[in-house]
């Protein structure tokens, strides 16, 4: 690990971040909030990125690539983006209020629709 590095991953981590918050203010407005739908959108729009960007580095873009994509966009943009957290303080307030089947729902969904995402990002890198 070198400065350069340590300087790609926080740039990196800064745009995931806002992105991230930027992407769950405009779908709260114009969805709501009630299914926690921007973490949801969020967590796994960011598994099928995830995967297909890995996915291509290892299919031949490393040679060309491979340390600035990982620093920058695996770990920095897609890890700033994509929030577990969020997902599991959701589902703990969902339950909170009694909503327990909906907390359930939730993360089930989240972690079904984030592993099916990762499938689907690796078969068209793959393509």
């Amino acid at each position: 690990m070198d400065i350069v590095d340590i300087l790609l991953v926080a740039l990196g981590g800064g745009i995931g971040s806002l992105l991230r918050w930027q992407i769950g203010r405009i779908i709260d407005r114009h969805i709501g909030s009630a299914f926690k739908v921007s973490t949801f959108f969020i967590n796994v729009s960011g598994a099928f990125v995830i995967a297909y960007v890995s996915a291509s580095l290892a299919i031949g873009w490393q040679h060309r690539f491979g340390d600035v994509i990982s620093s920058l966009v695996l770990t920095g943009v897609l890890g700033g983006y994509t929030t577990f957290s969020t997902m599991q303080l959701d589902a703990v307030q969902t339950a909170g209020a009694n909503r327990h089947v909906l907390a359930i729902v939730y993360l089930a969904t989240s972690v079904g629709g984030g592993l099916l995402a990762a499938a689907a990002g690796v078969a068209l890198a793959r393509a």
